[in-house]
Formats: C-alpha cells, structure tokens, sequence
C-alpha cells in the first residue's frame, strides 16, 4: 500500500455513486508556531489533523510496540506504520532529519484484504494520510502531505467490477487492454489528494479520507520506549480488526463483479496515534432553512430546519433557532450528521446558532459554537436554453410563500441575468446568444440559492 506519489488507474474508474460523493472528512491541520513555523521533531510536518469526528492524530513516529502482537527479530511490532528503508531511514536509530527520517510517515493508515482462490479475486485496500517528500528522499523545504486511497485487484475476466469501501464506492470496467493472462492487477487505482507546495498542508483537507477509522476493540494504550510516556492509539496495524468510522457507514470493503463475484470483509489494519492537543468539538452548519406558508383562514404553517456535521453520539448538538428557543437535534446512524426542526414562525433575516459538544468522546474536547443565517430554500424546476431561439426559461420558487422574496439569476461567473417575476412560482424567459449557460444559480433576497445545469434543447 505504502509506495508514495504514484498515481495510477489502470481500469478506468467510471463513477462514484451519488450518495458517496467526496466528502471532506477532515476538519483542521496543524499551522506551526504564530509565525507558520513547523517542529524538527517531526520533519517539519504539520504535527497533527483533526476529523469531523473530533479525533486528532499525530504524525505516527514513536516507536511503540503492540502488547497484542510480540516483535520478532528483524520485524518490530510498532503501533506506528514506521518504514525502515536502508540508507535513509534506520528504524534502531533516533530519528533525526533530515539524515535519519522516514522518506514515508503517516497521521493515519487503514489497510485491508480480500483473497479468494475460487473467484480469481485478489484485492488489496488501503487508505492513508501520508508526510513525503517531493524528491522522495527527505530534504529541506521538500515536505508534503496527502490523502490517499489506493485500491488493486487481481481479477479473473474483463467486465464491471464495483467496490466499495469506508470512503466511497468506485466503479470499474475492466477491458481486454487492462488484461493480462494472470489478471494480474487488472484494476489499480491511486488517488493522492493534497500534494502541492511544500511546507502546506491544507491540500489534504480536501481528500476523500476521514474521518479516521478506528478499531471497535480501541482505543490501545502502549509505552514510547525513548520517553517512557504513555500514548494512545485508535488501532493497532498488527492486528486485524472491525473497524468503526466511515461517514457513509460502510465499515468494510466489498467487491462485486461478473459471474456472480460478491465478496467482502470487515476487517482491517489501523493506525493512528491520538494527540494530546486540546482541540475544539468540530461542528459545520450544513443547511439553515425556513419555509413558511398560510392557509384561506390565515393560519401560518411554519419550519425552521437545520442540518449540521459534528461528531456522532455520544457527542450532542442543538440550536437555539430564529426565535431563540433550544431544539435537540437527532443523528441517526453514527456518521455525524445532525438535523433538527422548530415550527417557529421566523422573523427574518434572523440567525440560528449551533452548540456541539464531544466531551463524552473526547475529555479534552471543548465546546464548539457556530452561528449561521437562516435563509429561505430555493428551488429551480426548470433551466432550458432553445439553440434555435436563443431563449432561456428558468422555473423556481422559494420556501417563503408569506414574505415572498425576489429572485433573480445569475451565471456561472455570478454575473445577473435577470429577475425572475410572477407570484410563488417565478420564471423568467429571455434571449441569450449566441452561447448558452453551462448552469444557472437563482438567488433569493432572503438569502437562499439554488444552482442547477441548464438543459440544453434544439
């Protein structure tokens, strides 16, 4: 799993599902001393990230060994995902950098497998964030960082073959150019999010892993030999194990494929050493929505509804909404996303704010306060462009049939094109040549958008 910076996709990955888009499992990474500056100790890498699960990990270097699995010579245990490499990193010796530093280090390594003799299937998973070098050997000013989900597959025959994994599903068509006789990894991807400029390491915020995956049978504490302190790790990468985490809730690795292949596993290999840096409860205001409408008799029907990642329970969250009243927010299905609703009739523009809190997870969690403005939900049911008359029809409406707001459309550069008109639901025709929007964003005077891809007609 562990060879850095090559990106490869031998069989074309042709989809992610809907459902499991990228989705920026990460919170916060470290950004050095007030001057920008980073820690000899560790490379100068950033010393940790944080998920929006709360977790934050150091760059694994201790060389804590695993009191579950016993060291052989030649084959420490460490809880670490520590790489001797001969010339550049001797692992019996104290780290020092540049001369005696990993060319690989890492805040977080899952690893997995899926070998069937039957089926011809032999699969290799992993997913990491990884400390490198540009040049590949540990240098000055060279330092990046990167997100990675490497996946490779030995199949038996060409066809479709569909995997998914903790961080989203990949869809495969397997061609006779990507076969071999052997099938020999027929299928292998690399995807590294976050290399960039040296010495910056925000890029990986981006990727697709986290939040981190983490042991069910965890947290394990173990002894760092050179300090004698006690540190603690969300897994051990000697041992296989279920694992917990995955932000779409697929805690295991499945690939199916012609003839019937259906097979799947649950456990993997972790790493990640916890830090002890105080860090704030994560907490994202996905959506603050209202809607509100009366009846003949002048009854209002109104909803305020909030939408927010921040750690799963135990964790909590809630909001005082435009009115300033607590709702207990629920989440469902351990992947930290929280919703809530008041039937509060909102007097706008108004702000809901958001309280997260993940102490019971994690004692050195603080409480985390999020403001955010409640806006109206837009919605356009209809973008069409006429080539043959130049014209473009736009439908939408807002979720404040009361106060109703003006809405009006813009290009993808975010320049006007014109308001719409008419009653709840507005529309708008006009002439635009000779070249057609690619999309379309209505934006609403109570604060609400909606952006949608403009169909394009003859």
């Amino acid at each position: 799993m562990h060879n850095k910076l090559k990106v490869s996709v031998t069989a074309l990955c042709v989809a992610i599902t809907a459902s499991q888009v990228a989705h920026g499992g990460l919170f916060a990474v470290d950004t050095g001393d007030t001057a920008g500056n980073y820690l000899a100790e560790n490379g100068f890498f950033a010393a940790w990230y944080q998920d929006t699960h709360g977790r934050t990990l150091d760059l694994c270097l201790s060389k804590n060994l695993s009191s579950r699995v016993p060291s052989t010579p030649g084959a420490p245990s460490y809880m670490c995902s520590l790489l001797p490499n001969p010339g550049i990193f001797d692992d019996a010796q104290p780290l020092v950098f540049p001369t005696n530093f990993p060319d690989e280090a890492f805040w977080f390594t899952a690893d997995a497998e899926i070998v069937d003799a039957a089926s011809g299937i032999d699969l290799s998973y992993g997913s990491a964030l990884e400390a490198a070098f540009g040049g590949d050997v540990p240098a000055p000013n060279d330092q990046i960082s990167f997100a990675r989900v490497r996946i490779r597959v030995d199949v038996p025959s060409i066809g479709t073959y569909t995997v998914t994994h903790p961080y989203g599903v990949e869809i495969f068509e397997v061609t006779a150019e990507d076969f071999d006789t052997d099938g020999d990894r027929a299928i292998n991807m690399t995807r590294d999010i976050g290399i960039g400029v040296p010495l910056t390491y925000t890029g990986a915020l981006a990727g697709d892993v986290g939040p981190f995956l983490r042991s069910v049978n965890g947290p394990y504490t173990e002894t760092d030999p050179d300090t004698g302190a006690a540190d603690t790790f969300i897994g051990d990468p000697n041992v296989l194990e279920p694992v917990t985490g995955s932000p779409f809730n697929t805690n295991y690795i499945r690939i199916e494929g012609p003839g019937g292949i259906d097979l799947s596993t649950d456990v993997f290999a972790i790493s990640g050493k916890l830090s002890t840096v105080v860090r704030p409860t994560p907490a994202m205001v996905e959506r603050a929505t209202y809607s509100r409408s009366d009846d003949s008799q002048g009854i209002v029907s109104a909803q305020q509804d909030v939408f927010v990642s921040a750690p799963p329970p135990p964790g909590k969250a809630d909001y005082l909404d435009a009115n300033g009243d607590e709702v207990v927010m629920s989440e469902a299905d351990s992947t930290g996303h929280w919703y809530g609703q008041s039937t509060l009739n909102p007097s706008v523009p108004a702000t809901i704010t958001v309280t997260a809190d993940n102490s019971l997870a994690i004692a050195s969690s603080t409480v985390t306060t999020v403001a955010s403005p409640l806006v109206d939900h837009v919605v356009i049911q209809k973008a069409e462009y006429s080539l043959s008359s130049g014209t473009l029809t736009v439908h939408a409406s807002s979720s404040d049939e009361m106060t109703i707001p003006t809405l009006s459309v813009h290009n993808s550069d975010g320049d006007l094109i014109a308001p719409l008109s008419g009653g709840v639901m507005k529309t708008l025709t006009t002439n635009i040549t000779p070249i057609p929007p690619a999309a379309i964003t209505v934006s609403s005077s109570n604060g609400g958008s909606d952006t949608e891809e403009v169909i394009i007609l003859p």
